[in-house]
């Protein structure tokens, strides 16, 4: 049995994760106490599923922090595991909640909703170290729909290595295991002809191939990932991202992340995501 996990923040999408699965075609089921989770498969391989999605996360009460034992134990017994974490930045969740006029789940009646948020944090704080890790503070419905249909595509056998770019103005991503400042570069945005364009286009990709900065940045990052990577795969990382920014997220942090994922393609699983293109 293939079995997805998906947990993460009230607010931050796992609706929407859960639902984008089924559509692929998984069973699923949503808000299930962490110690039915055993029972639930049993039941479901008895039954003939082979491709199943459960949400669990704080609804669930205390329970959650039994996830990560019962996911040991799934994986010593064979079951192709995995865990999909959605996270999205406090005022975000704050502005969501307050906007749809919804009760956190955690409310009651004491705690603010920052508190709500904050306390969530903690009880999932386990949860989050051990699973694919994406932002939702800046994604739409559709694009988080897209990273999830890449995300039941991969090779669950090898390291997925992730090149993200992103725009310091919007906030690092919560989602980053390594980050990489490019604002020092030529920026291209004070370029009229180039200001419209994003570093996926021609005009832009010969104007930072022309710079010798630019160059050196990236053989200093594609040196830094390669030397550590190794050490990455010997700790039985299954997936991790690089993310790179500028001010905008939309010309020198999209080109080296392109530049990278061309790069180590022919190494390693790849994937590339650009979140403020998104």
């Amino acid at each position: 049995m293939q079995l997805f996990l998906i947990s993460g923040l009230s607010g931050s999408g796992k609706s929407i994760a859960l639902k984008t699965l089924e559509d692929a075609g998984f069973y699923c089921v949503d808000n299930l106490p962490a110690e039915l989770l055993p029972h639930l498969l049993k039941n479901l391989q008895q039954s003939g599923y082979a491709r199943t999605a459960v949400s669990i996360d704080v609804r669930s009460g205390n329970s959650v922090k039994q996830l990560p034992r019962h996911i040991d134990e799934m994986k010593k017994q064979g079951l192709d595991v995995h865990l999909l974490f959605l996270d999205t930045q406090t005022d975000t969740l704050v502005k969501r909640f307050s906007e749809t006029r919804r009760l956190h789940p955690l409310n009651d009646g004491v705690r603010t909703l920052p508190e709500c948020v904050h306390y969530e944090r903690e009880l999932l704080a386990e949860i989050n170290s051990i699973g694919h890790h994406i932002d939702t503070t800046e994604l739409n419905a559709n694009a988080l729909r897209a990273w999830i249909k890449q995300f039941i595509q991969l090779d669950r056998a090898r390291l997925t290595l992730l090149f993200q770019s992103f725009g310091f103005k919007h906030g690092i991503p919560l989602d980053a295991d390594l980050v990489f400042d490019v604002r020092c570069l030529p920026n291209p945005h004070y370029n009229p002809e180039l200001q419209s364009l994003t570093g996926r286009d021609g005009a832009v990709i010969e104007f930072l191939d022309n710079t010798p900065s630019a160059q050196e940045m990236f053989g200093d990052i594609r040196a830094f990932v390669e030397r550590w990577l190794p050490s990455f795969v010997a700790d039985n990382r299954s997936y991790l991202t690089v993310a790179i920014g500028c001010t905008g997220g939309q010309h020198r942090s999209v080109y080296l992340a392109e530049k990278l994922a061309r790069h180590f393609e022919h190494q390693q699983q790849v994937l590339v995501r650009h979140r403020e293109l998104a």
